[in-house]
């Protein structure tokens, strides 16, 4: 089976909680992360659909994944910056090319709101995801290739 096409990402509504909802318990599940459940991801998408400062694209006929998007205002310009926050793709649809058809209309997507940045973070051993990411531009090094290596922190509160 070949990925589907680029009309196959697009842009979910509050319409689509229930399916998003889903996605991120199986990934949460699969990662062996703790999970609120389907329903209560579902519903807390909506809420965070209903603002400005969310955005989730889907992909595939399931919808078999997603990519989901923060957008915040820049400090040191007045563009937007957008942070990856997730991506996941069903284990069964992998390696046909929707990661990287959902990353690419992130990109657009972002830049087409006013984001000028993207970041994202994943694990060292996540070695298809950085390869995906890398293919498409992404830089764990400030700069060059040689140049310092940047690190993605983070904490529970």
């Amino acid at each position: 089976m070949n990925a589907p096409p680029p009309s196959q990402v697009r842009a979910a509504t509050a319409a689509d909680a229930q399916a998003i909802g889903r996605l991120l318990h199986a990934f949460n599940e699969e990662f062996a992360e703790p999970t609120p459940g389907p329903a209560a991801l579902a519903e807390r998408v909506r809420q965070l659909l209903a603002g400005a400062d969310t955005a989730v694209l889907l992909g595939g006929t399931g919808p078999d994944g997603l990519a989901v998007l923060r957008l915040r205002p820049a400090i040191w310009t007045q563009a937007l910056e957008c942070y990856l926050a997730e991506l996941y793709v069903v284990p069964e649809r992998r390696g046909r090319g929707l990661g990287r058809r959902l990353m690419e209309a992130a990109m657009d997507f972002a830049a087409s709101r006013g984001a000028t940045h993207m970041e994202l973070g994943t694990s060292e051993t996540d070695v298809a995801a950085r390869a995906l990411y890398e293919s498409l531009g992404f830089s764990n090094r400030e700069g060059k290739p040689d140049g310092p290596l940047n690190y993605f922190y983070e904490r529970e509160l």
